[in-house]
């Protein structure tokens, strides 16, 4: 809903009464004036801009810029949520909204399905992974983002809208009607055995009853299998959620009344502490919890109160490092301002956050610079910067050419030109993407290139060299040619990485989710780490510093 321009004076009666009620605190502390002093100061500038500016301007766009950019002065994860971006924030709490249920891009400028939700509006429609959306109830699509393109087909369950939309391998646009659904996503989409004495379960969000379906898979698996020797538990790429649920998630394999996280802020009465509630599904199986760049918030909770009571061991990259806690709170017209207003503290009283950061992500920060806490057991851990793993794994997907053929979309189009002559394949238990050479050509025929970091260091150290008078050319010219013969190796060198991309890919366009993760976890040398660890009993103890 966008709120039409107001009669300028009700801002002056706004700012009069702010004004007054925050002057009567003047005498107990001097920022209420000064808070009261740039309110009005603010209300006077945005009146003379919308009453004199030379152009016409939307009074809302131009005050969103201005909380935006305010709210950017102080942290990633403090931010405005208007009354539109409500089913996006009821998403992240509960794991529903209201809309056509399919996840959307934009390659090739246009906003493109990349994958719709099994059983949801979109899927019963018969979208599919590749259909870019041409317009949506007759307005075209192009030109805008991915964000203004969800808020339209965002909706009340039962109203309909209507996409017009061009498939691949189609010469004519299709006429596409859904009606809007309540859209279900769930945060376990996955579990079951990875060997015949280890399990698995993933968990994607921290939605409500993140901790009762982690529970509920664990149980399962237990019933199912009685040999079962230990669990994996993925939270790689999970981005966090609710607070309570992370309690909820640790619970499963901590004691009951056991202390998960203690939250402190400027606000004293606003500290909590949160302790389990309820006794745990299993606190002896050998446990492995996998976390990489991705984890965040409540996966860092989880993972570091594993770690501090030394329950399991980590296997993975350094988690993210948002050590932050938010709330909510209205501030009319439907709309609401989420903000920091805690740090978190894990058992060992570490805090994770990250203290610096690079273009609003976390920067890396050297361990000699992150405080020592000691685990359960005594072993040493760091607070700032994200949760360090007992077993360390590099990650593939660092390398720059399969960052490039993340970013520039190469496997998804790839696999949208298979799907189009493959209209089945085997299951996911019998199928190898087995044409390595067809990929090849198709990136020839794409002109597939792309820059290394090393390339644009020599890039940067050609001009400094020009401007600082040094002939460095010849040399410059021989490291280039090095690289050039070395970057023709690189798609050999990653081809059991790429051909994993392809796999998962293809998978998600025949199986959905669920079978991405089931053919991933084939290939994942991360679960056949933690399968190996929990598979011996020693090595397992030793890495939790436990007796033999």
């Amino acid at each position: 809903m966008r709120i039409k321009k107001r009669p300028l004076k009700i801002l002056g009666m706004l700012v009069v009464l702010l004004f007054g009620i925050s002057t009567t605190f003047t005498s107990d502390h001097g920022k209420y004036f000064e808070i009261a002093k740039n309110i009005e100061i603010f209300t006077n500038l945005y009146k003379e801009i919308n009453t004199h500016y030379v152009d016409e301007l939307d009074p809302g766009k131009l005050m969103r810029i201005g909380v935006d950019a305010m709210l950017e002065s102080l942290d990633p994860y403090t931010n405005y949520i208007s009354e539109s971006e409500i089913e996006g924030f009821r998403y992240i709490t509960e794991g529903k909204y209201n809309g056509i249920g399919a996840q959307i891009k934009i390659i090739d400028d246009y906003i493109t399905i990349t994958q719709p939700y099994e059983n949801s509006p979109a899927f019963k429609a018969g979208l599919k992974a590749g259909d870019q959306l041409i317009a949506v109830d007759g307005k075209a699509a192009k030109g805008k983002t991915a964000e203004e393109v969800n808020e339209i087909l965002k909706g009340y369950p039962g109203t309909e809208v209507e996409l017009t939309v061009k498939r691949p391998g189609e010469s004519k646009h299709l006429k596409i009607n859904l009606i809007r659904d309540e859209v279900s996503v769930p945060n376990v989409p996955y579990s079951g055995m990875v060997s015949d004495n280890v399990g698995y379960v993933a968990l994607t969000t921290f939605t409500r009853e993140a901790g009762r379906n982690v529970g509920n898979a664990l149980k399962k698996l237990k019933e199912e299998n009685e040999n079962l020797k230990g669990i994996i538990l993925d939270l790689r790429g999970n981005g966090g959620g609710l607070l309570a649920e992370a309690v909820n998630v640790s619970n499963v394999f901590i004691p009951k009344s056991a202390l998960i996280v203690t939250t402190k802020g400027k606000v004293k009465d606003w500290d909590r502490s949160f302790k389990t509630l309820n006794k745990p599904i299993d606190e002896d199986i050998n446990l492995a919890v996998l976390i990489n760049h991705g984890s965040a918030s409540a996966s860092e909770i989880v993972s570091g109160v594993i770690q501090d009571f030394d329950r399991g061991v980590l296997i993975g990259q350094r988690s993210y490092g948002k050590g932050l806690v938010q709330n909510t709170r209205d501030i009319g017209y439907n709309s609401k301002v989420k903000m920091t207003t805690a740090k978190y503290y894990i058992p060992s009283g570490r805090c994770i956050q990250s203290v610096e950061y690079m273009e609003g992500e976390p920067a890396d920060i050297p361990d000699d610079k992150r405080a020592k806490f000691k685990t359960q057991n005594g072993r040493q851990v760091l607070d700032g910067g994200g949760v360090s793993p007992d077993i360390i794994i590099d990650e593939d997907a660092d390398s720059d050419i399969l960052k490039t053929l993340s970013n520039k979309h190469l496997i998804f189009k790839f696999v949208t030109e298979f799907v189009l002559k493959n209209e089945s394949v085997s299951s996911v238990e019998e199928f190898n993407f087995t044409d390595w050479d067809g990929f090849v050509q198709y990136l020839a025929k794409n002109n597939f290139d792309y820059n290394t970091e090393s390339e644009k260091l020599l890039k940067e150290l050609k001009g400094q060299a020009e401007k600082d008078g040094y002939i460095v050319t010849a040399d410059i010219e021989t490291l280039e040619n090095k690289i050039i013969e070395a970057k023709k190796n690189d798609l050999n060198n990653n081809k059991e990485a790429i051909i994993d991309m392809i796999e998962k890919e293809i998978a998600s366009r025949y199986f959905y989710e669920k079978g991405k993760i089931e053919i991933g976890l084939r290939n994942d040398i991360e679960i056949k780490q933690a399968v190996s660890l929990l598979n011996n009993d020693t090595e397992y103890k030793k890495a939790l510093n436990k007796a033999q």
